[in-house]
């Protein structure tokens, strides 16, 4: 039972969903620091072309943004305003989707296409009042007009800072074309009629390319603070609003319990079609050979309705277990504490459970937190190879919490589709999380969180 999980969790740290996981594993070791590989990485020169680009597009974008919006405005007093404005906004969500392009391919950002226009009906009319009623379109006009300022600043920046760092850090390469093409000794650093400043001498030229090199080693960081600030615009006025967002999450989630439904629909068909009907069906034949066989070997037949009996027993067992499963009385009766004890008991491994809530949580929560429990503990059972284990739940702000943990050999990964990812589908269909952490050789610890709901 296991898969990564890299931080230490312990009892009441909250929402596991932001913990950050280390990926020293893997990472590529530079015999320089990014301070000093930062102006000759190939990021610093995307960065660099992405503000370049952003100004002759922002020029563009500006200038159809103002001119159209101005001109729908002002024939607005006629019915040519209308469609004018709606050509403005979808002309702004075509360059919308160029900038989302091209911060994807210069600055690795990925941003979502935002909800596409959805009309009642077909038609021209149905169209452009489906632009102008789209939150969408005003946000990526609202782009337009506040990313033109942005651009020109960024170039300004950027450009001044590359240009003067690069000519400063070079300057002793090629001072020399003062004094054999312009008649003095080098740069001018100073100068009026009485008297002017060269930097002509070594110690000069030196220093002159040392502060070239301050200058250098700052601009990539200095262009990434603004590609940063760019990349904040795109997201937030380019991309899907959170309301469309959280439906889609919505959909999603509604998708994935639907197939956990189906799924464990299936499974109970399957326990009782190949388990107690099967049985059920056995004992039926058995007691009829019985009762054949009663007149004239009562001896045999006797020793099949015993047999038959323990086939019912059976039986039986099979059925509690499935409904155990689904939903055990003692959970409802009784809440998690008294029905993770009994399932406690029934794993191979000695379990501690302590269960701290101060009240009970809705039995939608309580049962999905009764099944994840119930699905590791099996885990911990057939795979962990473990000696003791433990089930701790307690309630943390808004959010339950379940940490599982065992002493076994570790190793496993939810990533390769496991029996842990299906848990974790479960847990995010109700805004929960399931994290792991399970390094080869163990200890196994699982985080899973659940939105508290009393």
């Amino acid at each position: 039972m296991a898969t990564e999980y890299g931080q230490e969790y312990g009892r009441g740290h909250g929402h596991a969903a932001g913990s950050g996981f280390p990926t020293a594993e893997g990472e590529r070791r530079h015999l320089l620091p990014a301070t000093l590989r930062a102006p000759v990485e190939a990021r610093a020169w995307r960065e660099f072309g992405y503000v370049l680009l952003g100004l002759p597009i922002a020029v563009a974008l500006f200038s159809w943004t103002v001119t159209m919006v101005a001109l729908g405005a002002g024939l607005l007093v006629t019915f040519l305003g209308i469609p004018v404005l709606a050509v403005a906004l979808a002309g702004c969500r075509g360059f919308g989707a160029l900038e989302r392009t091209r911060a994807r391919a210069l600055l690795g950002l990925e941003v979502a296409a935002p909800e596409p226009l959805r009309t009642a009906k077909p038609g021209a009319f149905a169209w452009m009042g489906a632009v102008l009623k789209s939150g969408t379109s005003w946000r990526h006009l609202l782009y337009a007009l506040l990313q033109f300022p942005w651009a020109v600043f960024s170039f300004v920046v950027a450009v001044s800072f590359w240009t003067y760092g690069w000519a400063l850090l070079t300057y002793p390469l090629w001072f020399w074309l003062f004094p054999m093409y312009g008649g003095h000794g080098g740069l001018q650093l100073y100068g009026d009629e009485h008297h002017s400043v060269y930097l002509d001498n070594p110690f000069e030229i030196t220093l002159t390319a040392l502060v070239g090199l301050l200058f250098t080693l700052a601009t990539p960081w200095i262009v990434r603070a603004l590609t940063t600030v760019d990349g904040l615009l795109v997201r937030g006025l380019l991309g899907p609003s959170r309301l469309s967002a959280r439906v889609v999450e919505l959909e999603s989630d509604r998708g994935v319990v639907v197939d956990t439904a189906a799924a464990d629909l299936r499974r109970i068909e399957r326990d009782l079609h190949d388990g107690a009907q099967a049985r059920l069906v056995a004992l039926a034949m058995d007691l009829g050979l019985a009762k054949e066989k009663l007149r004239e070997d009562p001896r045999a037949a006797a020793r099949m309705v015993e047999d038959a009996h323990g086939e019912v027993k059976t039986a039986l067992q099979e059925l509690r277990d499935l409904a155990r499963g689904i939903h055990p009385a003692v959970l409802t009766d009784r809440g998690l504490d008294a029905a993770l004890s009994a399932v406690a008991s029934r794993c191979t491994v000695p379990v501690r459970v302590e269960v701290d809530l101060p009240a009970r949580p809705v039995p939608a929560i309580e049962g999905i937190a009764y099944f994840t429990v119930s699905e590791l503990l099996q885990n911990i059972s057939k795979h962990s190879r473990a000696r003791v284990a433990s089930v701790d739940v307690w309630r943390a702000e808004d959010r339950l919490m379940i940490q599982v943990m065992d002493d076994g050999v570790g190793g496993a990964d939810a990533s390769r589709g496991s029996g842990l990812a299906g848990l974790a589908g479960r847990l995010s269909a109700v805004d929960g999380v399931l994290v792991v952490d399970s390094p080869a050789g163990g200890p196994t610890r699982v985080i899973a969180e659940l939105p508290w709901r009393g």
